[in-house]
C-alpha cells in the first residue's frame, strides 16, 4: 500500500475525536498514531489486569513502592480518578470535609472572581466537543463551579489563567465536580505551592531551578540561552503554568499527571529536562532569540512525545538522578535571588 493510501486508511479507522472529546488537529499523523496505539493497547490491557488485581477489595489507594512502580507504568483510564484521589490525599481531604464544596458554591458572591472565570470559559478547550455550549451536558458549567468554589476556598489565589486548563482535565478524568475541586486543591495547595498566587513566586522560582539544572546537566543549552540573553520564562512558562496541557498530547499529559500526583513537582523537571536533552542538537542549531523560542515549541511535537509509554520510561532515565533534596536546595537559592531582585 502506498504511503498516501495507508494514511487515508488510518484516517478512516482512527476516530477524528479522541476518547476525551478533543478534535484531532489538521496535521495529525493518523498512520503513525495507529501504529503506536496498536502496540500501546497491548500494554494498556496488560496493565489493566494488574491494576484490577492490585485494587481488588480495597476502598482507597495508598502510596507504596508497588503503587509507585505501577503508576510509572501507567494507570488505566477506568482507575485513574480513584488512583489520583488516593495518592494525592484529595480523597482523605474530601472525606474529612463533607459538604464543604457545596457550601463554597452557596457562599457570598464575588463579582470580580466570577467575571474573571466567566471571561475564560470560551477560551478553555475550544477544540473539545464536551466544552462547547451545544454539548449536553456542557462541561463549561461544571468547570465554572469548580473554579468558583476554589476561588472562595483559596482567596489568596482566587483565579489565575492556567487553572482553567488544569481543572478542565480533572473534570474530563473524574467526571465529578467535587473530586475535581479536591484534586485542584491538592495540586495548587500542596504539589505546586505559590504557582498561582498573584506574585507567582513559586512558578518563577521553579523556572529558575530548571535553568540551574540545565546549567549542570546540559551546559551547552544553558550557554546558548545565556549567550542570547533568553530568560527561561520565555520558553517554558506554559509548561509549568498549564502542566503541559495543550502543549503535549493528551495521553502523554495524563501519564505525566499520574506520576505528578504521586511523586510531586520534581516530575515537571524530569519531563522538561528530557524534552531538552532529547532535542539538544536541534536546539543548539538556533542562531537568534526567535529561533530558540520556535525550537522550544517544536520539541513538544512529534513521535517522541506521542509515544507516551517510551516517553515516560525516558523521563526516569534521561535526566539522571534528581532528588527532592537537590530541588529544595535550588529552590531556596533561586527564591532568595528573586526576592533580592524584587
Amino acid at each position: 500500500m502506498e504511503p498516501a493510501e495507508r494514511a487515508q486508511a488510518a484516517r478512516d479507522r482512527v476516530p477524528r475525536i479522541d476518547p476525551y472529546g478533543f478534535e484531532r488537529p489538521e496535521d495529525f499523523d493518523y498512520a503513525a498514531y495507529e501504529e503506536f496505539f496498536s502496540t500501546y493497547l497491548v500494554i494498556l490491557t496488560r496493565r489493566a489486569i494488574k491494576w484490577s488485581k492490585l485494587l481488588k477489595g480495597s476502598s482507597s489507594v495508598q502510596k507504596s513502592m508497588t503503587v509507585k512502580r505501577y503508576i510509572r507504568k501507567g494507570v488505566p483510564f477506568e482507575h485513574r480518578a480513584r488512583v489520583w484521589m488516593g495518592v494525592s490525599g484529595a480523597q482523605a481531604q474530601m472525606e474529612r470535609n463533607p459538604g464543604y464544596y457545596h457550601q463554597l458554591l452557596q457562599g457570598q458572591r464575588n463579582d470580580s472572581l466570577e467575571e474573571a472565570i466567566r471571561t475564560d470559559m470560551n477560551r478553555t478547550f475550544p477544540d473539545n466537543v464536551k466544552f462547547r455550549k451545544s454539548a449536553d451536558p456542557c462541561l463549561q458549567k461544571t468547570l465554572y463551579n469548580v473554579l468558583l468554589a476554589y476561588g472562595h476556598h483559596n482567596q489568596g489565589v482566587g483565579y489565575c489563567q492556567g487553572m482553567n486548563f488544569i481543572a478542565g482535565y480533572l473534570i474530563l478524568i473524574t467526571k465529578n465536580e467535587e473530586e475535581s475541586f479536591w484534586l485542584l486543591d491538592a495540586l495548587i495547595g500542596k504539589i505546586l505551592p505559590d504557582y498561582y498566587s498573584p506574585e507567582m513566586l513559586g512558578l518563577k522560582t521553579d523556572q529558575e531551578v530548571l535553568g540551574e539544572l540545565v546549567r549542570t546537566k546540559l551546559p551547552a543549552v544553558a550557554a546558548l540561552m545565556d549567550g542570547h540573553g533568553v530568560l527561561w520564562t520565555l520558553v517554558v512558562s506554559r509548561w509549568f503554568i498549564c502542566l503541559f496541557v495543550d502543549i503535549l498530547p493528551v495521553e502523554t499529559v495524563l501519564r505525566i499527571w499520574d506520576c505528578l500526583f504521586n511523586e510531586g513537582s520534581k516530575i515537571i523537571f524530569r519531563v522538561a529536562l528530557t524534552l531538552i536533552k532529547q532535542h539538544q542538537a536541534f536546539i543548539l542549531e538556533a542562531t537568534n532569540v526567535a529561533d530558540i523560542c520556535e525550537k522550544f515549541k517544536e520539541i513538544t511535537k512529534g513521535s517522541f512525545v506521542t509515544e507516551c509509554h517510551t516517553f515516560m520510561q525516558k523521563i526516569f532515565s534521561e535526566p539522571g538522578s534528581l532528588s527532592m533534596t537537590t530541588i529544595t536546595r535550588l529552590r531556596e537559592s533561586c527564591r532568595a535571588k528573586l526576592l533580592v531582585q524584587g
